[in-house]
Formats: C-alpha cells, sequence, structure tokens
C-alpha cells in the first residue's frame, strides 16, 4: 500500500486514549503483511517482530504511538446535552462547531456547539469559551440521549485527511498516525535489506495519558536498542524557530541528555552517508515523548528519538509532508541494519 493511502487508513481509525481496542486488530492486520509474528497484549499494544538473520540477534525496540486525542462523556444534563472534558491534551479553542462522533451503544453523531455571538454580552465577547461550558448536541431529548450514551463513553472527531499541495497531509491524528506509517514504510525498506537483529515494531497506546504503553513494552521486550518516533512542532507563523522545524526537509534526529550520544551521532553520520535529508532537534529535558520512558526503563535503554515535523499539533488539522515520514523510516531503518560499521567508523575517527 502506498504510504499516501496508508496514512488515510490509519487516520480513520478511531482509537481514543483508553479505548485502543478498537483498533488494536486493524492495526495488527496492516502490520502483518511485512512480519514473522505479530500479537497484542492484554493492554493492546500491538507487536509485531521481524526477526533478524544473524546468529545471535540482539533486539531493536522501534515504537509509535496510535492513540488520539479526544474526549470522554462525563454527564448527560436534562435537556439531552452531552457534558465531556478532553482525553489527551486537546485544545478549548479549537472545539467550537466541530463534529464529533459519540462512541456509545452505536456510534452517534455530534455537534459541540456554543452561544452564537448575537447572545453574548460584550463584556464577554472576547473571552475563549472554556471547556467546561460546551455541550455535545446529538439530538435527541434526554431519555433517548441515554438510551444510546453513557458515561464514559469516549468521543472522537470527525475529520477526514485531505491532500494538499507538496506532497503534504492534514486532518486529526496525525501524531502519532504518521509515526506509525513510518513503522510501516521502516517495515518495507527491512524487506530489501539484510539486518542481523530482531526488530520489533511496536504501535503503544495511551501516550496521551501517561506514556503507559512505553512502560509495558520496555519490560515486555527488554530491548537493546530503542527507537521511538514520534511528532515534533511544524515551523508555523509566530512559532520561534529554534523550536519548529520546516515540512519537508527530513527527519528530525533529537540531541539531548536522556538520549544515547553514542547512537545519536552514529545516526546523524549514517543519515550523511545515505543522503538521507535530517535536522538537528536539541531537547534538553525529557523529550516529553516515549524516548523518556526508555532511556530509564531497567537499566537504562540505549535510546534514539526521531521525529516527523507537524503543523497545528492537537488539532483537527495536523498537517505532514510524506517526504518527512520516508525520511524517518529509511533512517531507522538503514540504521538498524548498518549501525555497528557506522559505530566503528566513526570510533576510528574521533
Amino acid at each position: 500500500m502506498e504510504c499516501r493511502e496508508l496514512l488515510k487508513k490509519l487516520c480513520s481509525i478511531n482509537a481514543v486514549t483508553g479505548n485502543e481496542n478498537a483498533a488494536a486488530q486493524a492495526i495488527a492486520d496492516i502490520l502483518a503483511d511485512y512480519c514473522d509474528e505479530v500479537r497484542i497484549d492484554s493492554f493492546y499494544n500491538v507487536i509485531a517482530l521481524k526477526k533478524g538473520q544473524g546468529k545471535s540477534p540482539r533486539n531493536i525496540m522501534v515504537t509509535a504511538h496510535y492513540d488520539q486525542i479526544g474526549l470522554i462523556v462525563t454527564g448527560i444534563d436534562e435537556n439531552g446535552f452531552l457534558r465531556f472534558t478532553n482525553m489527551g491534551g486537546v485544545d478549548p479553542k479549537v472545539l467550537a462547531a466541530q463534529e464529533v462522533t459519540v462512541h456509545g451503544r452505536k456510534d452517534t453523531h455530534g455537534v459541540i456547539g456554543t452561544k452564537p455571538p448575537h447572545l453574548i454580552p460584550p463584556e464577554d465577547a472576547d473571552k475563549p469559551v472554556k471547556m467546561e461550558d460546551m455541550l455535545i448536541d446529538i439530538g435527541y431529548d434526554a431519555e433517548h440521549a441515554r438510551q444510546l450514551v453513557s458515561v464514559g463513553d469516549p468521543v472522537s472527531f470527525r475529520f477526514p485527511v485531505i491532500e494538499l499541495k507538496n506532497n503534504r497531509m492534514a486532518g486529526r491524528s496525525m501524531d502519532n498516525r504518521s509515526s506509525v506509517a513510518a513503522l510501516v514504510e521502516m517495515l518495507k525498506e527491512l524487506k530489501r535489506i539484510n539486518h542481523d537483529d530482531n526488530v520489533y515494531a511496536v504501535a503503544t497506546v495511551q501516550e496521551e495519558s501517561g506514556l503507559v504503553g512505553a512502560f509495558m513494552a520496555s519490560w515486555n521486550i527488554k530491548p537493546d536498542l530503542a527507537i521511538a518516533i514520534d511528532v515534533c512542532h511544524g515551523d508555523m507563523p509566530d512559532v520561534p524557530s529554534d523550536e519548529s522545524f520546516p515540512l519537508g526537509k527530513g527527519a528530525a534526529v533529537a540531541v539531548g541528555p536522556i538520549l544515547s550520544r553514542e547512537h545519536t551521532r552514529a545516526c546523524i553520520r549514517l543519515a550523511k552517508r545515505e543522503r538521507i535529508p535530517y535536522q538537528i532537534d536539541a531537547e534538553e529535558k525529557d523529550t516529553g515523548t516515549e524516548a523518556a520512558v526508555y532511556s530509564s526503563a531497567l537499566e537504562g535503554i540505549p535510546t534514539i528519538l526521531l521525529s516527523i515535523p507537524a503543523k497545528y499539533m492537537h488539532t483537527q488539522v495536523e498537517e505532514v509532508s510524506l517526504d518527512d515520514i520516508d525520511a524517518v523510516a529509511r533512517l531507522a531503518a538503514r540504521y538498524i541494519a548498518f549501525r555497528d560499521e557506522v559505530i566503528q567508523e566513526g570510533d576510528s575517527h574521533e
């Protein structure tokens, strides 16, 4: 499947944080075409194994979370409107007038309505609407609404992936389905390359609510090397250039205190050698990604962080470049296959 169509398919799957059970099998089916084994653990991490050809293979784990930000129903009022709160980092500013799907006893469409400007007092006109003041309208009165919806039901945003110019795509869940697409593209690349080590490609759960799946994957696999794939901030107007990265300019390779200096330097050398476009992402703290878990798990797993620049993160119009997905996938695959020789070459020159 071409990456463009793969990304559309991945973003169409609903898996609001904590409800990945609804999508695990679909993700597993996609990964199964490129791996020797695929299994789903008790928390719905999807773990795919592509076996290495070496006599004493080490274990390399590459992860990308597949949960998506969304909402959760917290109440149903006397008029049938649904109260809600966020699941993951939802920005209240982008909620008004959104179409949603409430995943109750059956999927039910709804809209998030707010008071029209004609009815807002002048003193409140410029104030942002708080999430607790918004409601989901599914069109039913309270009696019928309670037959379909219960407190605790997840809510996903309805927004299709759209194709933009210059090989770019926008839509919901690019954070982090674009990285799951990179996982698949990495596995495709590895089918064309001999590699000694076992590769565990893991689509992880609940990153948006505490990096939960990453902890489980660490202990489950106990890898010798971890590569986390996520998104970073794409370049946008009025955003500092040192906190964002241009789309279409390649993989953002993170450099920072929790990340393996040896493997990060070697990965950058490999990108230069293979002419894979890359950018340097300086991360002074814990990166805010699954890399933070891996670097401190067990006795400390050597960890690399590769990121895909994404504009408008945590909205319904997140934008990525297919070129960057390809760069991340190729860099991860080739580092898995060739890292020993690149590390050795570096040692001889450093």
